[in-house]
């Protein structure tokens, strides 16, 4: 007997089929390769769920418990696979809730393709019943964004709105699609789409360029590199790898960057940035040559850009002109891909050791490991530290662990010391610093890579922003492995009280309820923990669990993240207490 779906395609022509909309949205997405979207249904998107009902033996849509969690959730999906992430909403507060996640990838560069329902074309403009101009509000924060408003339109679109979503320097796509558009019929053909008009996605590389930058390289006393997700985003992991050790140039990574080289490579001396390691922020302001890959200087990278490297010739690798010269002037620029430029730079490079140089971070590193780094992973205080708990989660996943960090002081410590021995394994909110990204981006990176560990390190604060989404790991039996590190406060925001407004703890505090509790009435395993040799048995349990395991570890309220550049101070200002 044939299925409703079978009865409204008809065959046109040898390669058209004559559908509606909705389903041609629906196959656009099965052409595309895409096996998993995250969404949340309602009224101007509903042709669509019909039809994602029919098709569901060959794309699986996950219902999140709130549409900011599935645009987090594809990010995740997206960020551990290298894949284009995909989430759905219907019109109104449906597509507005997409925003924050759209915002969040357009500046850590995450390839999405959003589609959201809108009210019937007639109605457009007619304040209609949830109807919002998307387009209009999700301009700003997205590569591309378009509405369709007849079915004829939409595998054209979409196929358009993935190849921009991937391409060159990634990003989210959002395409709006009204109602009587879905309902429409078209003869459905589906091409994927291989270039733009006006578009150049990957620019070509300068052989000259990359000429001048190995000159500038080779003649380097203390050079230094910095590298960025563009390595990761680029592919160009090995690539990086070869230079630096050819060239022995001692390297650093911002807070996107970090799994691109694995921690303990010899050449790599930590993350910069505000909480980043002492010694690559400090000697920043003491190499002559300083070499950025795939990183865009941002503020919370370089600090006070007057003061920012200012005695260094400057090698800029970057795949979007944009970023040249936006915040620090370069000496040499290489625009192109990651992958591609930095081949072409490694036979002109001399091999070099930087013996001495590199001495000077060893000498750095030990200071800030008496002061700073032992203190947080071997404590003698009586209470829990954030860092033991990393340290711990480092012996039981030796290294090979995917960490989801949400925003906060868990996330520096998660970055700082958890050990990345396999790229692609620091997923965080990056420039847009979003709290509730960790537990649904945790779903989406556990659904993309089902064989690693899957760790989400949340502080309490956090959590509770996007808590509802303890209901999508049970519904979809999703084993990722959740721990809220718990100090009763929003910690960073009260570190910088402690620190800058005499202890004025406005609105910091937290009252939290039993998260024990609550995350087993959604059935899933639960512990809490607040002394240390409780630790270990429980990180065991935890990372041995084959289910979904959430751990609440109740940590020091007044620890403080060192070390930090206060803002608006130069990386030389860098503090350790």
């Amino acid at each position: 007997m044939k299925t409703e779906t079978q009865n409204k395609t008809q065959v046109v022509a040898n390669n058209t089929i004559r559908i509606p909309g909705s389903e041609a949205v629906v196959r656009s997405l099965i052409a595309e390769g895409v096996d998993i979207l995250y969404g949340y249904p309602g009224g101007a998107i509903m042709p669509v769920y019909d039809e994602l009902y029919k098709f569901q033996n060959e794309i699986h849509h996950v219902l999140t418990r709130h549409e900011q969690g599935a645009a987090h959730a594809a990010q995740g999906y997206a960020r551990i696979s290298g894949r284009v992430g995909v989430a759905i909403a219907t019109s109104g507060p449906g597509a507005t809730n997409l925003i924050t996640g759209i915002a969040d990838a357009q500046i850590d560069s995450t390839p999405l393709v959003c589609i959201t329902g809108q009210v019937a074309s007639h109605l457009l403009g007619s304040d209609a019943f949830q109807e919002t101009d998307i387009v209009g509000i999700s301009t700003p924060v997205t590569k591309w964004s378009c509405q369709i408003t007849k079915a004829s339109e939409i595998p054209g679109v979409l196929a358009k709105a993935f190849y921009i979503a991937r391409s060159g320097r990634p990003g989210p796509v959002l395409v709006d699609i009204t109602k009587d558009a879905q309902f429409g019929e078209l003869d459905f053909e589906y091409k994927k789409c291989t270039g733009v008009r006006s578009y150049t996605s990957v620019p070509k590389t300068n052989p000259e360029a990359v000429k001048a930058a190995a000159d500038i390289i080779n003649s380097a006393k203390k050079p230094m590199i910095v590298w960025g997700q563009g390595v990761i985003l680029g592919k160009a992991e090995a690539e990086l790898k070869a230079v630096i050790e050819k060239a022995g140039i001692p390297s650093a990574w911002t807070i996107l960057g970090a799994s691109a080289i694995p921690t303990s490579h010899p050449l790599n001396i930590g993350m910069v940035g505000m909480h980043g390691n002492y010694a690559p922020n400090k000697l920043t302001n003491e190499c002559d040559v300083l070499i950025a890959i795939g990183m865009r200087f941002d503020d919370r990278v370089t600090g006070n850009l007057n003061t920012y490297a200012k005695q260094a010739k400057v090698v800029h690798f970057d795949i979007d002109p944009a970023e040249i010269d936006k915040n620090v002037k370069t000496d040499v620029a290489v625009i192109g891909d990651s992958k591609d430029s930095l081949a072409q730079l490694l036979p002109l490079l001399e091999a070099k050791s930087h013996d001495a140089w590199l001495q000077e971070f060893k000498d750095l590193y030990d200071i800030e490991f008496e002061k700073v780094i032992k203190n947080d992973i071997y404590p003698t205080k009586e209470g829990l530290t954030m860092g033991e708990v990393l340290k711990q989660i480092n012996i039981e996943t030796k290294g090979s662990a995917a960490i989801v960090s949400d925003v906060g002081q868990h996330q520096m410590i998660a970055c700082r010391y958890a050990d990345f021995n396999v790229s692609k394994s620091n997923i965080t909110s990056g420039g847009l610093g979003t709290m509730g990204f960790a537990l649904p981006a945790a779903i989406g990176a556990k659904m993309a890579a089902p064989d690693r560990h899957v760790v989400a390190i949340i502080g309490d604060g956090g959590f509770q922003m996007n808590i509802q989404e303890l209901g999508t790991v049970f519904q979809q039996k999703v084993p990722v492995k959740i721990v809220v590190l718990n100090n009763e406060f929003l910690g960073m925001v009260r570190q910088w009280q402690q620190l800058f407004f005499d202890k004025r703890y406005a609105s910091t505090e937290m009252t939290n309820p039993d998260f024990v509790t609550i995350a087993k009435g959604y059935y899933i395993e639960a512990k809490r923990i607040s002394k240390r040799e409780e630790l270990e048995g429980a990180i065991k349990e935890m990372i041995a669990s084959e289910n979904s395991y959430f751990l609440e570890v109740c940590v020091e309220k007044e620890d403080n993240v060192f070390p930090m550049i206060p803002t608006g101070a130069s990386v030389s200002d860098i503090r350790l207490s």
